[in-house]
């Protein structure tokens, strides 16, 4: 009978990706936040703190989050819908309307333009 227990297999892949993540792509390792309180994936205060140092309006940067969450959560859509949702959201931006009438906006939560800018970190779960 084999000793291997529940998640090891995946605990070595993370393992794995950690590494390749810290050594050839430069992120700092933030630890495993499996038991953390209030852990989640999307680190809602984290990614508020950086829309305001990219100029977005409070209201502005409360809206995309709801949105990513609203995606993210959409408990009517299988992992793979939510998933490609997420990952529109990040690629393209979060478009809003900031006023009835007004033109539409784009509201970027990752900076595309300026990659050596980006905060790079990970975490595992």
């Amino acid at each position: 009978m084999s000793t291997v227990t529940v998640g090891q297999i995946e605990k070595k892949t993370q393992q794995r990706l950690v590494a390749l993540f810290q050594q050839q792509l430069g992120y700092a390792y933030l630890g495993d936040w499996a038991e953390r309180p209030n852990n989640a994936n999307i680190e809602a205060e984290q990614l508020r703190g950086w829309l305001f140092e990219q100029g977005i309006e409070a209201h502005l940067a409360s809206r995309a989050i709801f949105e990513l969450h609203k995606v993210a959560n959409d408990a009517g859509k299988g992992l793979y819908d939510r998933n490609k949702a997420v990952y529109e959201l990040l690629r393209y931006g979060v478009k809003i309307k900031p006023e009835v009438g007004e033109n539409t906006l784009t509201v970027w939560l990752i900076d595309w333009k300026n990659p050596e800018l980006r905060r790079l970190e990970v975490a595992t779960c």
